[in-house]
């Protein structure tokens, strides 16, 4: 697996949670959920980018 993967994992989460922290001391929920689901939506699309990559790797190793 690769670090380099964690590591953009782990400072988008830390990047949510700063924003999150953020904007409900502002007062805005609204926008924090929103923040939340953005950083979320971006991790999902990078792991299923990987995934992707995992199932071609698994079709030509026994090849489908």
């Amino acid at each position: 697996m690769d670090v380099d993967l964690i590591f953009k994992i782990a400072a988008i989460g830390i990047l949510v949670a700063v924003l999150n922290q953020l904007l409900v001391r502002s007062g805005r929920e609204e926008q924090a959920m929103m923040t939340t689901l953005a950083g979320l939506v971006v991790v999902l699309m990078m792991m299923v980018r990987q995934i992707s990559d995992l199932f071609e790797l698994i079709r030509t190793l026994f090849h489908f």
